[in-house]
């Protein structure tokens, strides 16, 4: 099956990687933090999060809409999901082994995601303030 449109945008690869990653390796974290706003919750909304506003970004017409979806939202909720495997991988919930290779999954979604804002901001001829 030949990827097309949403699919083949890398950003977006990494977003639908992460949020699967985060779900999987949150079903080792500690009983206690699992209840709604913990932990668990919090990491698997807000991975959600940035794979469904990406969606979102993707589908918008003009550069001004896709930008401020891309640079306040997905980018917000990727580096809150980052900076939560951070102080889990601290508080030990999970192994290093485990939660490592989730965290450099949001290190490269992040870097990646600028040069696609940069790339929408330079295509589309936006002012960049």
């Amino acid at each position: 099956m030949t990827k097309v449109g949403l699919d083949t945008l890398k950003v977006y690869q990494y977003a639908e990687r992460g949020s699967i990653e985060v779900y999987n390796i949150t079903k080792l974290f500690p009983p206690g933090e699992w209840f709604r706003g913990r932990s668990v919750d919090q990491l698997r909304r807000s991975s959600e999060s940035v794979a469904n506003n990406i969606a979102e970004g993707y589908s918008r017409n003009s550069a001004k809409d896709k930008l401020r979806i891309f640079q306040d939202i997905v980018r917000g909720e990727a580096e809150e999901t980052k900076r939560g495997l951070i102080r889990s991988l601290k508080k030990g919930f999970a192994p290093e082994s485990g939660l490592q290779p989730v965290i450099d999954t949001y290190t490269e979604l992040l870097k990646t995601l600028h040069g696609y804002i940069r790339y929408i901001k330079t295509s589309s001829c936006l002012p960049t303030h």
